[in-house]
């Protein structure tokens, strides 16, 4: 084995158990407490949704962007969540960071997302929620209080987004 061979055999070592810990430290759920913050920003169309307005319901506000792989991928999920809870007063508010929202709106025409999405263009809902991560999902009660925050997606976290929505529709 050549010199720069073993340079970067040992450089694969190192640092590959780095990036695979590090990726599952990346994706992870933690509680929250407090008020979730209002915001209204523009839907397709002309229309507005002000977060306000649902309260009564279990919201899960979802921050996501059409460039984000793990968005994508978990997208039809939570679409398959809001169709099977929305009828016991559970709603997904999206939320699109996309600059142009011609972006968003090419991805969600191609999965089908019936729920409502708002365009935070300027990034200013994302920063009023310290979003760091794409995607980023907010867990509201009924009450209007944030609950639960997962930063980032892994395969199984949609079993938790149920667990959680089934405990805060009991609420």
């Amino acid at each position: 084995m050549t010199k720069p061979d073993l340079i970067r055999l040992l450089a694969a070592v190192l640092l590959l158990p780095g990036l695979l810990l590090g990726s599952n430290l990346y994706a992870k759920s933690e509680p929250l407490q407090g008020p979730a913050p209002d915001f209204t920003l523009p839907l397709a169309g002309k229309k507005k949704l002000k977060l306000s307005q649902l309260q009564g319901n279990v919201v899960m506000i979802n921050f996501w962007a059409s460039w984000c792989g793990p968005c994508r991928e978990e997208m039809p999920l939570i679409e398959e969540l809001f169709q099977k809870y929305k009828k016991l007063g559970f709603i997904v508010y999206g939320v699109n960071v996309d600059a142009n929202p011609q972006d968003a709106q090419a991805l969600l025409k191609e999965t089908g997302v019936s729920f409502p999405v708002g365009y935070d263009t300027k990034n200013r809902v994302s920063q009023l929620y310290n979003v760091d991560s794409m995607p980023s999902t907010v867990m509201v009660d009924r009450k209007g209080n944030m609950r639960f925050l997962h930063r980032g997606y892994k395969p199984g976290y949609e079993k938790d987004y149920e667990k959680q929505i089934r405990q805060l529709i009991r609420e």
